[in-house]
């Protein structure tokens, strides 16, 4: 235990350390970034451009060239954060247990097609209601504007260089992601119906409303709150969500017992890392389609410090654990890309090349003890959704007010309320499916794994288990 605080704490300061050189070596080249890449305090929509009378006006304008062109990367930036959910399935599944992996690809099938058309009949107008009190608004059932009028630039009304069809799209890609999130943190375990329920009321009700606080000119938008591209809206949102659920949910059966942790190795790592590098090539739609046009300098700014901070952050969780695990762990190297990522996703536009790095590093050693806390703490997380998304999340905002001249009073407000507000909603109505219906398979159904009790079929039916030695433990 001692050493395991010394490497801690030593790790820690480094990076801290790293991070403080790093800030105040690159202070004026990062406030040249920051005036030229964005605006920090403010997430306002585009001034409103120029009308125009008919579409046929419009077409034959100077603005159309630029106009379709724009559109068309928020289009692609929308099939890239789809091919990401393709990344979240095999990760889940790959990390997880074989006996399982038809269940986890069907959770991810169900969640990604739901989430897209509960978003388009509630979620869209919940989060941009137009003008709201700040903390609740409504535009009405369905996505909410004139057919008449796709373009939105006839009337100067929407302000920006894509169709609002364009918009919903990539918005409800982003929907999606947060429940996805939450089936890897409770996969192996929980009842499927449940799982469904839960899903829906999450993207329903809990994620458009929080959304609304910022991306939809909500209260915490009009204090200066900045998430670029949701480490805190998107990632953090499932992250705390997926940690409630644990908590009602349980551990699978034979993780913990006598004080220490046992390994329930992945069943198949070359999957997971097919799904890891899917996920950083859709990130580069994540990250770089929320410049919300495409801007030649702003998105491969954006797409440069996406990709130092997932090398950052690989690097960084291979060297702490093999300082404090001694274990040159793959899986863990994953997550590490992952961390990155999620660290880096809420400032991408505006932390610095170099702070990019810092940032993306210090997500990679965060994750390692993250995942290695919740062990500590009796919380399974089968595929460390709760610490890469979540933890990490919540560092990747805060990042904004260390590395660009946010306020990190602001930063640590806005990702307090919306982790809290999610984390309530969360373990409410779990807690009430848990009373009502149930939560968790019986031990038997677990044992056999829910392939077959939930969907009558094998991931692998023509392979035979092996016979292996125990498996691996570590004391926690």
């Amino acid at each position: 235990m001692n050493k395991f605080l010394k490497s801690s704490i030593l790790i820690l300061v480094l990076a801290l350390a790293a991070g403080y050189v790093a800030f105040d070596a690159n202070s004026e080249p990062l406030t040249e970034a920051v005036e030229t890449v964005a605006v920090v305090e403010s997430a306002e929509m585009a001034p409103p451009q120029e009308g125009y009378s008919t579409m046929e006006e419009f077409q034959a304008s100077a603005d159309y060239t630029k106009f379709i062109i724009d559109n068309l990367w928020i289009l692609i930036a929308a099939f890239l954060v789809l091919l990401m959910h393709l990344g979240f399935a095999t990760v889940e599944s790959g990390l997880t247990q074989s006996k399982n992996s038809v269940n986890v690809i069907y959770k991810n099938v169900f969640i990604l097609c739901t989430g897209i058309l509960i978003y388009a009949f509630i979620g869209f107008q919940i989060m941009y209601p137009g003008d709201f009190n700040g903390i609740f608004g409504f535009g009405g059932f369905g996505i909410g504007f004139d057919a008449s009028d796709p373009v939105g630039m006839l009337t100067p009304a929407y302000g920006e260089d894509m169709t609002i069809w364009s918009d919903f799209i990539f918005q409800a890609m982003f929907a999606a992601t947060a429940a996805t999130i939450v089936s890897g943190c409770v996969t192996g375990r929980i009842k499927l119906s449940s799982f469904m329920i839960f899903g829906v009321l999450l993207l329903a009700i809990s994620y458009p409303i929080t959304g609304s606080w910022v991306w939809g000119g909500g209260w915490l938008d009009e204090l200066g709150f900045y998430d670029f591209a949701g480490s805190t809206l998107v990632h953090g949102v499932g992250g705390i969500a997926g940690l409630a659920c644990v908590i009602l949910l349980g551990a699978r059966s034979g993780k913990f017992k006598d004080g220490k942790v046992f390994a329930i190795p992945a069943h198949n790592i070359p999957l997971a890392t097919v799904g890891v590098f899917l996920l950083w090539i859709g990130w580069f739609g994540f990250n770089g389609g929320s410049v919300l046009s495409a801007d030649p300098v702003e998105v491969s700014y954006v797409f440069v410090t996406t990709a130092l901070a997932a090398c950052a952050g690989a690097l960084a969780a291979m060297i702490t654990t093999q300082l404090v695990m001694k274990s040159l762990d793959a899986p863990m190297a994953l997550n590490g890309i992952l961390a990155g990522l999620v660290g880096i996703t809420a400032g991408a536009d505006v932390i610095s090349p170099m702070a990019a790095v810092v940032v993306g590093a210090t997500a990679g050693v965060i994750v390692v003890f993250s995942i290695l806390m919740f062990d500590k703490l009796k919380l399974d997380d089968p595929v460390g959704a709760i610490s890469v998304h979540g933890v990490c999340g919540i560092w990747g905002t805060l990042a904004v007010g260390i590395f660009t001249p946010a306020s990190f009073l602001i930063q640590l407000l806005g990702t307090v309320a919306i982790l809290s507000a999610t984390f309530v909603f969360s373990f409410a109505v779990f807690a009430a499916i848990k009373a009502v219906m149930g939560v968790r398979v019986s031990p038997e159904v677990e044992s056999d794994g829910l392939d077959i009790s939930e969907h009558g079929n094998k991931a692998y039916p023509d392979f035979s288990p092996v016979k292996t030695s125990e498996l691996g433990q570590y004391t926690a």
